[in-house]
């Protein structure tokens, strides 16, 4: 019997294109604010007068408001609905984009990126959300579409970072954002459906997000002032939060805002510490490598931003492979291999560090090298994470994972920026040898990920319902 399906009826309406095209605007934005800052953070540190262990909080503190986030999202959906949640985090996010470039003091601009990444937090699980929505039968297209946002805005913001520098001061980093909220805002408001939903509304875990929150942000900022040996206050009250959240989370088992009863599964464990672990030598790589390439090497912000592409190229490479690369040697060689390959990518840095040279050719192909094998991580640890657990818990898996991964970035950033702050220095001098132990400090973690993804299954077998 033939189908009664023709090639015109596997083609997306064009309605559900200009969703998907409104939608991505997002994350685009909120992905490539991640990264927009990292070739640019020496000259905003110096235009601001203040240190770079202070500067990097304009990093990880985005980075961590995205994570915070992140359980707040289908919470607020249901009360609210989609779209509008949709409206009103855009528009706070271009409002925080114009607060950042207005910004006259470090302390304003972190608080303001604070605010971008609280509703840059939003933006992308509420994507990925809508998507599935309007998607119906063609979800694996549209769920391949909304990752490019993912592989091309990492790339873009650097380049885009570095050719405002080279024209422009840098609010100007932040102010580009504000016509493409605009214009956001305006198609959103058109031509997204509505969708106020306010049945089956959950119980959200108050107790258990203002414990998590504050903890997370009192030790990281506690850690970071301990490298001038101030600040112990501030990593006691941390450790005793978080201590309070496990306590209250082991109580509320399934209701609280991370399931910990989930990581009694070994490989779901192995898999989430390996995602936050990855994560974090991603952002910190993003983190460092640039300033080596500024202020170690002298390189300008446009010139850097080109130079950082080949790293993307390497994921987007990677990405549509590994699905038969998964299938053919498994996640844990997959993994490793990645893992091993990334840091194959770091050495060459290492050395040319150790003896003050650079090298546009090594630049290039090892940024290619961490690209491949930042790309080969994830989506097989993320499947292995998700193949563990029962489909009844897919709901708890996903809170959870998403929101230790995002941690990594954060903590890594944090970590590297004090090692260059105790190395004697507030700011480093001008020679690639100032990074030598910062990128031993990078192959370190990235050792840590390769011990962790070594306990990782061979293959995937999802958990029998």
């Amino acid at each position: 019997m033939e189908s009664s399906e023709s090639p015109s009826s596997h083609k997306l309406d064009p309605g559900l294109w200009k969703v998907i095209g409104v939608v991505l605007l997002g994350p685009l934005m909120a992905q490539m604010d991640s990264t927009i800052v990292n070739v640019s953070l020496s000259s905003i540190s110096d235009a601001l007068h203040a240190s770079l262990s202070a500067s990097q909080w304009v990093i990880s503190g985005y980075l961590l408001a995205l994570a915070l986030m992140l359980p707040l999202n289908s919470w607020i959906v249901e009360r609210i609905g989609a779209k509008h949640l949709y409206l009103l985090s855009f528009s706070t996010f271009t409002l925080a984009s114009v607060l950042c470039g207005a910004a006259h003091t470090m302390d304003q601009l972190i608080y303001a990126r604070l605010l971008q990444g609280m509703s840059g937090g939003l933006l992308a699980p509420l994507a990925q959300m809508m998507l599935a929505r309007i998607a119906g039968k063609n979800m694996a297209r549209v769920i391949g579409y909304a990752a490019t946002p993912v592989l091309l805005a990492p790339t873009l913001g650097p380049i885009v970072a570095g050719a405002i520098l080279k024209n422009l001061s840098w609010p100007w980093l932040f102010y580009v954002n504000l016509p493409i909220g605009i214009l956001a805002i305006i198609l959103a408001f058109i031509i997204l459906p509505a969708d106020r939903q306010l049945t089956g509304r959950r119980s959200f875990d108050v107790l258990g997000f203002f414990l998590i929150s504050p903890g997370l942000v009192s030790l990281l900022y506690g850690f970071e002032q301990l490298a001038h040996k101030e600040g112990p206050e501030f990593c006691i009250l941390g450790v005793v939060l978080l201590s309070l959240f496990v306590w209250h989370a082991l109580r509320m088992k399934t209701k609280a805002l991370i399931d910990l009863e989930l990581f009694r599964n070994r490989i779901f464990t192995e898999a989430t510490i390996t995602q936050f672990l990855s994560n974090g030598v991603m952002y910190a790589g993003q983190f460092l490598i640039p300033l080596y390439l500024t202020l170690g090497c002298g390189l300008t912000a446009d010139k850097v931003g080109w130079m950082l592409a080949p790293m993307g190229l390497g994921m987007i490479l990677i990405y549509p492979m590994m699905g038969q690369l998964t299938d053919k040697f498994g996640c844990r060689k997959l993994v490793v291999g990645g893992i091993f390959l990334n840091v194959l990518g770091t050495l060459p840095f290492l050395w040319m560090s150790y003896r003050g040279e650079m090298s546009f050719f090594l630049v290039t192909i090892s940024l290619v090298a961490r690209g491949i094998g930042q790309g080969a991580t994830g989506i097989p640890t993320i499947a292995a994470a998700y193949a563990s657990v029962a489909k009844t818990e897919l709901g708890l898996a996903t809170t959870a994972i998403n929101i230790v991964q995002r941690l990594g970035g954060p903590v890594a950033t944090t970590a590297l920026a004090t090692l260059i702050s105790t190395s004697g220095n507030a700011r480093p001098s001008a020679e690639p040898g100032s990074f030598f132990y910062p990128l031993v400090a990078l192959i370190f973690i990235q050792l840590l990920v390769l011990v962790s993804a070594s306990r990782l299954p061979l293959r995937i077998h999802p958990k029998a319902n």
